[in-house]
């Protein structure tokens, strides 16, 4: 595999390609488009996607082609170690970026194998498992999260793979900048001053720096680490680029960093469901690049792992596993009846089934019921089969 090489052919021909610079009229696009453009206004209520006949045959392609190999619960023991491999191992990138020293590429090289090898195997194990940092781990974990997240949606849009790698990469590296912010104003637990939010605002540009001297990655990896934090709309910073000016690698970037901070607890801010965080960001249509977004959809589920839904019945559950023929029909562990107000014994459905008479019905706020904890019915908490 191609690995993190500054005058890598493969990365600066794609970063140059009019695959990586165009928008969704490109004919690039056409070939990867996840979901009709007549369909884009059913964004806005992520959960109508694929109600159609020819919506629903495309959707079953896309999801086959990125099936498990392996079960949810078999993929979280691998997950778990994984996830602390990564943790000491970005503790220890970050720390060297901070003190002036060379990034190990090796070191960054190894962890994104690992951790696209762990989403081959299971797509929704270590994506799901990376969500549950705690606040005090998010400024490193982060950069795991959005590693996990890239490689999964350049899974989606079929990219190859030294591209799905440099992606991985991308994501690894692209707040390497925050370690040029003082502690004081990145850690800070409370709201962020004017003046303190214009000191986070200058992470990009401190990063690309960064990645230039101490690391020896593709200008493509530099790109995202400054401009990750752009709007299609061009209201982003810090050059305010717009549309087609922000190459694909970056939108898909862009993506990726708000979904993983609006769905993790942080100091100053309580995680969003998944599902919500899908639902809410479908609204934002001046921040994201509508045909990105799609595959990100298609990528993590429109009813990712851990979200909270109510059923046709009336009783709660959580997402435990996506369908391998529709994203609208995942598993589904029920753990709450509303009508009696009781929590009760943990039955898994498969909404897919034929015989199921269960529907998702909306999705649900863990703070409306006050549910706490609600990741343990999902990995590591058996349940009865309905």
């Amino acid at each position: 595999m191609l690995k993190s090489c500054k005058n890598s052919d493969v990365c600066k021909d794609f970063f140059n390609s009019e695959r990586c610079q165009s928008g969704p009229d490109s004919p690039y696009w056409k070939e990867a488009q996840l979901i009709d453009t007549r369909n884009d206004t059913e964004l806005a209520d992520i959960s109508k996607i694929a109600n159609s006949t020819s919506q629903k045959t495309k959707e079953t392609i896309v999801v086959d082609a990125m099936s498990s190999s392996v079960t949810l619960e078999e993929e979280l023991i691998a997950a778990k170690k994984l996830y602390m491999q990564s943790k000491s191992a970005v503790v220890e990138m970050f720390n060297q970026a901070r003190m002036g020293r060379a990034i190990a590429v090796e070191q960054a090289d190894e962890l994104v194998d690992n951790i696209r090898g762990s989403i081959a195997r299971h797509p929704s194990a270590f994506i799901s498992l990376v969500r549950l940092k705690g606040a005090d781990e998010y400024t490193y974990m982060h950069s795991v999260a959005v590693c996990a997240l890239m490689i999964a949606v350049a899974h989606q849009l079929d990219f190859s793979a030294e591209l799905i790698h440099q992606a991985g990469l991308a994501g690894l590296l692209h707040d390497v900048g925050k370690m040029a912010i003082p502690g004081a104003i990145l850690n800070k637990p409370g709201k962020l001053t004017e003046e303190e939010f214009d000191v986070i605002r200058q992470h990009p540009q401190m990063g690309a720096r960064m990645l230039r001297a101490l690391v020896p990655v593709c200008e493509m990896v530099v790109d995202v680490c400054l401009h990750h934090h752009e709007k299609i709309d061009g209201s982003g910073y810090p050059d305010r680029l717009a549309g087609e000016q922000i190459s694909l690698f970056s939108r898909m970037a862009a993506i990726c960093d708000v979904y993983d901070a609006v769905t993790s607890d942080r100091p100053y801010n309580e995680a969003w469901g998944p599902a919500i965080a899908i639902q809410k960001m479908s609204e934002w249509k001046r921040h994201f690049d509508s045909s990105v977004f799609q595959a990100f959809v298609k990528s993590v589920g429109i009813y990712p792992v851990g979200s909270i839904v109510r059923l046709s019945s009336g009783d709660i559950g959580v997402v435990v596993e996506q369908s391998p023929n529709s994203l609208l029909t995942p598993k589904v562990k029920i753990f709450y009846s509303p009508a009696s107000n009781t929590y009760i014994t943990p039955t898994l459905i498969d909404i897919g089934e034929s015989a199921q008479s269960e529907k998702i019905i909306e999705r649900v706020l863990a703070q409306q019921y006050g549910f706490k904890n609600t990741e343990t019915l999902w990995h590591g908490s058996p349940a009865q089969t309905k």
